[in-house]
């Protein structure tokens, strides 16, 4: 049996997940730091906050700088459409309504520790991967494919980063 067929009107996700030796709260503030992925990423450059937010929640925005070898740079704005404390961070990207692309981190609690959850859906907004699409039509299924491999990569750099991170501060196990 062949692979899939990836459509990006079916809005094809990824999702990756580490189980970390600290608590929830001890996690959170590594997964609302929205600079923090730049170390680990390939792809995400980096983060600013804006219209004079401080800090990550419901309906805040940020602008997220990425690279990537075939587009070069871009920019792009966020908006937190998903905000649990100690439990779930996410956003859209673009418009809220009809996203490029929605991103999420959950954090579960597992024996003692913490399952961190790292997710992202592709569409059904327009985006860079949309307008490729368009221009060879007959590939989109290769081209998802591909696309949803680099954000698995990117994200488990991004998760065990997180992990090394938290493992090591010496309050990860206080509650």
């Amino acid at each position: 049996m062949g692979q899939p067929e990836f459509r990006l009107i079916d809005c094809p996700t990824a999702e990756v997940s580490v189980l970390i030796a600290a608590t929830a709260r001890a996690v959170w503030p590594l997964v609302c730091d929205i600079q923090l992925p730049a170390r680990f990423s390939s792809e995400f450059q980096g983060a600013e906050w804006l219209d004079g937010a401080a800090g990550p929640a419901l309906g805040a925005r940020f602008l997220g700088r990425n690279y990537h070898p075939a587009r070069g740079e871009w920019e792009s704005t966020s908006t937190i459409c998903e905000f649990q404390p100690e439990q779930m961070f996410g956003w859209s990207v673009g418009s809220p309504e009809l996203p490029a692309a929605r991103w999420r981190f959950v954090l579960a609690s597992e024996g003692g520790n913490v399952r961190l959850t790292q997710w992202v859906q592709l569409g059904p907004g327009p985006s860079g991967i949309s307008l490729v699409i368009e221009s060879m039509p007959d590939k989109e299924s290769r081209i998802l494919r591909r696309r949803l491999a680099e954000h698995r990569a990117n994200m488990e750099a991004t998760i065990t980063g997180i992990k090394s991170i938290a493992e090591s501060r010496p309050d990860a196990r206080t509650p």
